[in-house]
């Protein structure tokens, strides 16, 4: 078993080779692939200093299965080429998510609609993937209509830019600026490119993908994303209108006993889901769960996770371990 990291020079591509190395990834080897200014450069895998090659290169040594975060435009030349030589592409930019013959996978909820026939795999964006996570489990029992979320966003999902820029203005250092404004001590509500309706593009990521995660178009989401300073994940505050009534019991049963995810829900101990607990961590938090007493049907949650780790690089490892399980490579 061979198995490539496309991008592995980058923040999520770093994390990637860690979490493939911390779950023992069933391989002999790993390439590790970047653009043609990092060939030859050296990355950490197990102990061992592994030399960077390039896109050419990497199909040529014929991996079984290559994990792509490079970007959309990366994506669209080189997950093809990939494809076609028979490697298996798990990738984790925007591009092939809602084509519609490419499956966008968040492994405890839909893995099984996977196929040998699957040559490119879309990963979800970060925030859709925590959030169906915690809602999948739910919509199963209770049915959802209507979801509104505002999202509370770590500066890690915007690349090393971004985090340099965080620490440049904590240290009042001129830098390079990934934001249109001042990160630090503050709050953007920009995730992503305006549209003409004044949406976000990480705003209609969050409709689009959960409906298609789900398997149900008639689900209603509404979305407002905000960048905030912080380095150890997401944060969600989610509002659930249902189908049918529940009790606040059975909620939190069906989630403590969910796969991926830990209940964090006691507010008399002050215990409830925060970014800097999750870094590091594989599990999405959920927490602060109470009944919308607005409107029939309807909750509150509070959901957290590691955006580098369950919103990208766990969920497309976790999607290799099931092909290589399933003997679909």
């Amino acid at each position: 078993m061979k198995i490539a990291v496309v991008g592995a020079t980058g923040l999520v591509g770093s994390v990637m080779l860690k979490v493939l190395e911390e779950r023992k990834f069933p391989c002999e080897t790993v390439i590790p692939v970047a653009s043609e200014k990092s060939i030859g450069k050296k990355v950490k895998y197990n102990n061992a200093d592994i030399e960077v090659v390039g896109m050419e290169q990497a199909i040529s040594l014929k991996p079984d299965i290559a994990i792509f975060s490079a970007g959309g435009e990366i994506s669209l030349k080189w997950a093809p080429e990939f494809a076609n030589a028979g490697i298996t592409v798990i990738d984790n930019s925007s591009a092939w998510r809602m084509h519609a013959d490419k499956k966008l996978i968040v492994p405890e909820i839909n893995a099984s609609l996977l196929t040998k026939e699957d040559k490119i795999i879309a990963n979800p964006n970060c925030s859709t993937i925590q959030m169906v996570v915690a809602l999948a489990p739910l919509h199963k029992k209770y049915k959802i209509k209507r979801v509104v979320v505002s999202t509370y966003q770590s500066v890690t999902g915007s690349g090393v830019k971004a985090v340099s820029q965080m620490e440049n203005e904590r240290k009042n250092m001129d830098g390079a600026m990934a934001y249109p404004h001042k990160i630090d001590l503050n709050c953007l509500p920009h995730g992503g490119s305006f549209d003409e309706t004044g949406y976000t593009s990480e705003e209609v990521k969050l409709l689009n993908e959960t409906r298609k995660i789900l398997s149900d178009d008639s689900i209603q989401v509404t979305a407002t994303v905000v960048r905030v300073p912080v380095y150890g994940g997401h944060s969600e505050a989610v509002n659930v209108e249902f189908e049918n009534d529940f009790e606040l019991l059975g909620v939190k049963s069906t989630l403590r006993n969910a796969e991926g995810i830990v209940l964090e829900d006691n507010p008399d101990e002050n215990i409830y889901p925060m970014p800097i607990n999750a870094e590091g961590k594989d599990n999405v938090f959920v927490g602060r769960i109470r009944k919308d007493f607005s409107q029939p049907n309807s909750l509150n949650l509070w959901i957290v996770a590691d955006n580098l780790r369950k919103g990208a690089a766990t969920n497309a490892v976790q999607i290799a371990e099931y092909l290589v399980k399933e003997r679909l490579v």
